[in-house]
């Protein structure tokens, strides 16, 4: 498992900014998280560095429960969750996404 980067506060913001027109790329099914959805997760993470996965759980705690585990297998970091939307950056060897400096 990677380790999260620490984002600084600006570097969030910045993030933000540039997820606010986003889609979400994943979407949760009725089989939850499986091996396959983690998978697409990766894939997507390595693409494009900043992503948005929809967890339409109902259930709060268990959709955060979710996200920390995805966070967890990803080794991504959490820039935010809006509803039931979790906005999460993880850098690519091929740094697509400039980040301002701390």
């Amino acid at each position: 498992m990677a380790t999260a980067v620490t984002l600084s506060n600006k570097q969030k913001q910045h993030l933000k900014s540039l997820a606010h027109s986003l889609k979400p790329v994943v979407l949760l099914g009725a089989n939850g998280l499986t091996e396959g959805v983690m998978a697409e997760i990766e894939l997507a993470l390595e693409h494009h560095e900043l992503i948005k996965v929809k967890v339409p759980d109902e259930d709060r705690e268990l959709r955060e429960q979710i996200y920390a585990t995805i966070i967890a297998h990803t080794g991504a970091t959490k820039v935010q969750v809006v509803g039931k939307i979790l906005t999460m950056y993880k850098p690519s060897p091929a740094a697509k996404i400039q980040l301002p400096r701390a």
